[in-house]
């Protein structure tokens, strides 16, 4: 059953959040990082704060994919096609969509991605 306009409106507001959220936090992170200056002459020190860093873009370029998913999300929802599987085009249940409100693939969907995943490394 397809979601009501209701379920939709909240949905949007959700996901705009969500997405200003993490827009925010990526900003302050980013200029936190650009603005870095720190100068280590122990070379321990600064293989050790080179790793945080490299650590910390990994988990930035995460958040960047998210906002990223939460702009599909969102025209999905422009479009009508938001809460619909994206591979089969059955609708994703609400719990599904609760737990995970940018996902394009209901659970049969996404198992079964996973699973080919699994048999064929590498191939997307």
């Amino acid at each position: 059953m397809p979601l009501s306009e209701e379920k939709i409106e909240v949905y949007r507001k959700q996901l705009f959040e969500r997405r200003e959220a993490l827009a925010e936090v990526l900003r302050l992170a980013t200029a936190q990082l650009i603005n870095d200056e720190s100068v280590y002459t122990d070379a321990v020190d600064q293989a050790a704060a080179d790793t945080d860093k490299n650590f910390t873009l990994q988990m930035k370029n995460r958040e960047r994919n998210v906002l990223w998913q939460i702009d599909v999300a969102i025209k999905r929802l422009d479009e009508g096609s938001f809460g619909e599987c994206e591979r089969c085009d059955e609708t994703i249940s609400e719990g599904r969509i609760e737990a995970f409100p940018f996902t394009t693939l209901c659970i049969d969907c996404k198992a079964e991605l996973e699973s080919e995943e699994h048999r064929f490394p590498g191939r997307h």
